[in-house]
């Protein structure tokens, strides 16, 4: 399997201070470095990025050089178009980080004004197309208008801007996974065959003629049914030579809560994910545990909790790695990524077939794992995965990923709500 080029651009670090004075010094304009200073992390292209950025008071202080407040992760199209120039009044692509100081928004009806404490800029150069590991800026650098130059104390910024190769496995799924499509890895515009993904749907219960519903169809004469409960579905990673690699099945049903009719967070879905066990032919070894649920509010989104679950356990034991909010309309992004988890695991996901031992993993080969683009309610979603080349040693290893990303994908159906009983007059009701 041959990797995507991609690149790793992380700034960490961060820091402000006053160069000259401390944090009584209200005679620089910024007296409000009491308050939480912020920033906003900008590249064109991307969604803007917002990282909090501690006030150093002291002088002896030292930053930690592994923290890592945001991170883009760029292919070779994005840096084309960030390379290409732009319009007259910005010629060249710049990396900007814009630090204020003060939150955002308002409180019992007054508008709380953010003071803009100054800008660091990057520009983009042809050094972020070489596919190697640099480092930008390291350092504290003035910002803002309080230079030095005027004699007043001025605002500095520390940070660590650094560009990391990071190449990565991008798959597809070539039709909806219900229908057992071939997974192909994309390179470029070659696909090539890698898996077979094999969906089966086992104990379906008979059709309970109680749960029909008449349709609204102009005839009136259409009838849907739609179960209580959808449980029994499995999903099997077979390698080019037939054999099993993956499984995912869910060991707990999706049902509608009480009072409700929909699956709701306080009764979740759950898959769980395996590998074969090497140590016993035919078996079955438990990996990850994906977790799924609808959360209802102005706009339907759907909930997936993944752990990790440690070796031989099927419950207990487990590291959260991931819990992400997809739209139930639009389908969105699940990602297994330590720089952007509120609740970033301490160390990277271990090969399916490692031993387990995370005690010699440091949280510095973390960052980006996995990532799979599925689609909305009804829509035929053919998954994207994308996988860290560091996180697979094997093809089993990339099979692993697969029923997770396959897990996801049906959890959205899976999460659709369950249509109420209607009684047969309701259709002449109006």
């Amino acid at each position: 399997m041959d990797p995507q080029a991609f690149i790793r651009l992380s700034i960490g670090s961060l820091g402000l201070r006053l160069s000259g004075t401390t944090l009584n010094g209200t005679k620089s304009g910024i007296s409000a470095f009491s308050s939480p200073c912020v920033c906003e992390i900008r590249l064109r292209g991307f969604p803007v990025q917002t990282s909090s950025v501690p006030f150093i008071s002291s002088p002896e202080a030292t930053l930690d050089i592994h923290n890592v407040a945001s991170s883009f992760y760029l292919e070779e199209s994005d840096l084309k178009a960030l390379l290409e120039p732009g319009c007259f009044y910005a010629p060249h692509a710049c990396l900007e980080i814009v630090v204020f100081t003060g939150r955002k928004g308002g409180h019992c009806g007054v508008g709380i004004k953010r003071q803009q404490v100054g800008t660091f800029k990057l520009e983009v150069g042809p050094e972020w197309g070489e596919g190697k590991a640099v480092i930008l800026f390291n350092g504290w650098i003035g910002i803002g208008k309080n230079k030095q130059e005027t004699g007043k104390p001025g605002a500095e910024l520390h940070l660590r801007v650094k560009l990391d190769p990071d190449p990565r496995y991008v798959f597809q799924f070539e039709d909806k996974t219900k229908l057992s499509p071939q997974i192909v890895q994309l390179q470029g515009t070659i696909k090539q065959p890698i898996f077979s993904c094999k969906f089966t749907q086992d104990r379906v219960s008979p059709v309970d003629p109680l749960n029909n519903f008449w349709s609204n169809s102009v005839d009136g004469s259409e009838l849907d049914v739609e179960k209580r409960e959808r449980k029994g579905w499995k999903v099997k990673i077979h390698d080019l030579s037939g054999s099993a690699v993956a499984a995912a099945f869910i060991t707990t049903p999706f049902v509608p809560s009480t009072g409700c009719d929909w699956v709701a967070k306080s009764n979740p879905g759950a898959w769980l994910i395996v590998h074969p066990d090497v140590c016993r032919p035919g078996c079955w070894q438990p990996w990850g545990k994906l977790e799924a649920w609808r959360e209802r509010g102005i706009r339907d989104t759907i909930c997936c909790r993944f752990h990790l679950l440690s070796e031989g356990q099927e419950c207990g034991g487990d590291l959260l790695m991931s819990e992400i909010l997809i739209s139930a309309e639009k389908g969105g992004e699940f990602y297994i990524d330590t720089d952007r988890q509120v609740r970033a695991a301490a160390s990277p996901l271990p090969s399916p077939r490692s031993s387990g031992d995370f005690a010699a993993l440091s949280p510095v080969a973390g960052g980006f794992v996995m990532s799979c683009r599925v689609q909305g309610d009804g829509k035929c979603s053919k998954p994207l995965v994308q996988l860290a080349m560091r996180h697979v040693t094997c093809v089993e290893d990339a099979a692993i990923f697969m029923a997770l990303a396959a897990a996801v994908d049906l959890s959205i159906e899976a999460c659709r709500p369950f249509r109420r009983r209607l009684r047969r007059s309701s259709r002449h009701s109006w």
